[in-house]
């Protein structure tokens, strides 16, 4: 195969699906996994059967993932150009308040998830020239949530990850790189409409799309930068920059009055 492809983790909707709809466009061939069954079968039929594969994987599973990786290297002839990190999951509300089963769950999809299918696409990515590795971090990473703590945590650890395998790859020549967007409107944050804390965070970040996500996805696949900060993002980096004293200030204005309202009813 002489397309470059790309492998897609969390396909079936959202940002997942808008970013394999651009590369495929873009005349690349598409690896779409999820657990979502029939989304994948509706994004394949968009997208044409002869550019792009699609199969079910469970990031938190190793073998899932592992299962996934070589059957999409079989269909590439053992070429994967790009590694997007995309599934992730989030559980709105108090940290005391959620199950454990589900604060587990996030640390599951949202970093085992991730450490899982760089490290079994590894083989592929080293023999591809100029292979990228994609994580999806998220605003959160910057500084933690109320009511997202453990999804915070995630993602700060996913960048953190990002840092170091930037480093640790570069002699193979493969980059890799982080994308950080303010809340995207996805159907992953359905949930939290009415989760108080969330929503002037969401009123000021939420109103991307995921269109726009996926077209920078595109240019990190192409560039070389190391964090690729969206809308809200840089600006809540550049004031953190300038002054760090407000941090958790602004967090905190931002959700605790609101959820120390909710608390009191």
């Amino acid at each position: 195969m002489n397309n470059k492809s790309i492998l897609i983790t969390g396909a079936a909707s959202g940002i997942g699906r808008e970013t394999a709809l651009f590369f495929a466009q873009k005349g690349w061939f598409v690896g779409i996994f999820d657990v979502n069954d029939a989304g994948l079968k509706t994004l394949a039929s968009e997208i044409g059967s002869a550019n792009c594969f699609s199969g079910i994987m469970d990031v938190a599973d190793p073998e899932s993932v592992k299962t996934g990786m070589d059957a999409f290297a079989v269909k590439t002839g053992g070429r994967m150009d790009v590694l997007l990190n995309n599934a992730g999951i989030l559980k709105f509300g108090l940290f005391e308040n959620v199950d454990l089963c589900d604060h587990l769950k996030i640390v599951d999809v949202n970093i085992k998830g991730c450490l899982s299918c760089i490290y079994h696409g590894l083989p592929y990515l080293k023999k591809t020239p100029g292979a990228r590795i994609i994580n999806l971090s998220s605003i959160s990473s910057l500084y933690g949530v109320p009511e997202l703590s453990v999804y915070s945590a995630t993602k700060h650890a996913l960048s953190a990850m990002t840092e170091a395998l930037d480093i640790e790859l570069e002699p193979y020549g493969i980059k890799v790189c982080d994308i950080k967007p303010p809340y995207v409107r996805t159907p992953m944050l359905a949930p939290g409409k009415d989760v108080k804390s969330m929503k002037v965070i969401r009123y000021l970040g939420g109103q991307i799309k995921p269109e726009k996500i996926a077209a920078t996805i595109w240019k990190a696949a192409h560039g070389n930068r190391l964090h690729w900060n969206i809308g809200l993002t840089s600006l809540m980096i550049f004031q953190f920059w300038m002054l760090p004293f407000t941090r958790r200030l602004s967090l905190k204005t931002l959700t605790m009055p609101k959820i120390l309202k909710k608390e009191s009813l």
